[in-house]
């Protein structure tokens, strides 16, 4: 089994797919538009997509190893009532078919401070719900839970509501390998928030209005190989979120190496900038210390931009500013910076997938996919050392 880590094309939303070498397989976040269900409808259908990656088990059941939401925005959870199956394992239809979830990763506080900006849309409050079945059943049964049962907690919630959760909780700072209950060699995930809440309300309000979101940095094996590639991502994390994590983490820049980012919120200049781009323009200023604590590349490195194609407008996001400065990072790096909007094209953009060698992540191309398919050996360029 190849590593792999897959960027599907949904608009300015969030929906990547990790395959470790292990085979087990991640969702982070879930973006599937009603267009995206009509087959008169040009917009890419990435739950059929998706659902040709998975594998069925023994119940014949199509499953995801993990999902994990890293905010309750309507773009990062749309489709999962729909496609995904949610509640006790016992309630999966084979008429239905949804996608089975063997194991949730939920952070608490982000959705906890979410929901004190906005109301949670639909989607968000169903996998809200089903992380708060699936802690139930574990306080009940103390680690008695299989297969679509299992929760894993990141970040503490506030007034110690998790201090009875330590068996399934990680906190800020800390490092995991577990993937389904299980311990998985092929992967090491560095959880950087979110962070326990503040007694400063000017500092949670803070907090909430920057888009709190999970924040995790992926160490994947690759051929063989551990640490071969690391990919960070943010979900729609701002400018004072990443600010403060540089500042707090500041003695382990180590934590913030990456080979393949995820722009967070969408190539948004708010994750840079505390101005705003559309009165500003380009008198805005950056924020030298959130740009740091994104611009820890590793040689090759490549900055995914999950958003619609990129103008040179005011609109924000995504944000023709944050581009370049995505891309002065990339190329300091010797690496580049992509928009999945745009791949190939703007009029057809397809899932962008890296696979993870010994030298660090490669861009697929389609040549290499056919090749592949046919049982041909590998095409493209050669990889550089963590990057291609």
């Amino acid at each position: 089994m190849v590593a792999s880590v897959r960027f599907f094309p949904v608009g300015n939303g969030d929906m990547t797919l990790i395959v470790l070498e292990s085979g087990r397989k991640i969702l982070i976040d879930v973006n599937i538009r009603v267009a995206a269900d009509d087959p008169d409808d040009d917009t890419p259908d990435v739950a059929t997509e998706l659902r040709n990656l998975l594998s069925r088990d023994s119940e014949g059941r199509l499953f995801v190893d993990t999902l994990l939401v890293s905010h309750p925005d309507q773009d990062h959870c749309r489709g999962l009532v729909e496609h995904f199956h949610l509640g006790p394992p016992a309630g999966w239809s084979k008429n239905t078919d949804r996608i089975f979830i063997r194991e949730l990763w939920s952070s608490p506080m982000v959705f906890r401070r979410a929901s004190t900006r906005h109301t949670l849309c639909k989607d968000a409050k169903a996998f809200n719900a089903e992380a708060r079945r699936r802690v139930a059943l574990f306080r009940e049964t103390s680690w008695l839970v299989s297969d679509g049962d299992r929760i894993l907690i990141l970040g503490e919630d506030q007034d110690g509501k998790t201090d009875d959760l330590q068996a399934i909780l990680v906190k800020a700072g800390a490092s995991f390998s577990r993937v389904n209950g299980q311990y998985d060699t092929t992967m090491t995930a560095r959880l950087l928030a979110p962070h326990v809440p503040s007694d400063d309300q000017d500092e949670e309000e803070l907090r909430s209005k920057n888009h709190s979101s999970t924040i995790l940095n992926f160490s994947l094996t690759g051929d063989g190989i551990a640490n071969a590639g690391r990919f960070l991502t943010g979900g729609d994390a701002e400018v004072a979120i990443w600010e403060r994590l540089w500042q707090r983490y500041s003695d382990y820049p180590d934590w913030f190496l990456y080979d393949l980012l995820q722009a967070p919120h969408h190539c948004s200049w708010h994750s840079l900038s505390y101005d705003s781009w559309s009165e500003a323009g380009e008198d805005a200023e950056v924020s030298e210390v959130a740009r740091a604590a994104l611009s820890q590349t590793r040689r090759g490195a490549r900055i995914i931009a999950s958003c619609n194609p990129i103008k040179d407008d005011d609109k924000d996001p995504p944000c023709i500013r944050a581009k370049r400065e995505y891309e002065e990072i990339a190329e300091v790096a010797g690496g580049s910076f992509l928009c999945i909007g745009e791949r190939p094209n703007e009029k057809s953009p397809e899932t962008t997938e890296f696979e993870i060698g010994q030298h660090g992540p490669r861009l697929k191309s389609k040549a290499m996919k056919a090749a592949a398919i046919v049982g041909a050996g590998s095409v493209g360029s050669q990889p550089l050392a963590h990057g291609s």
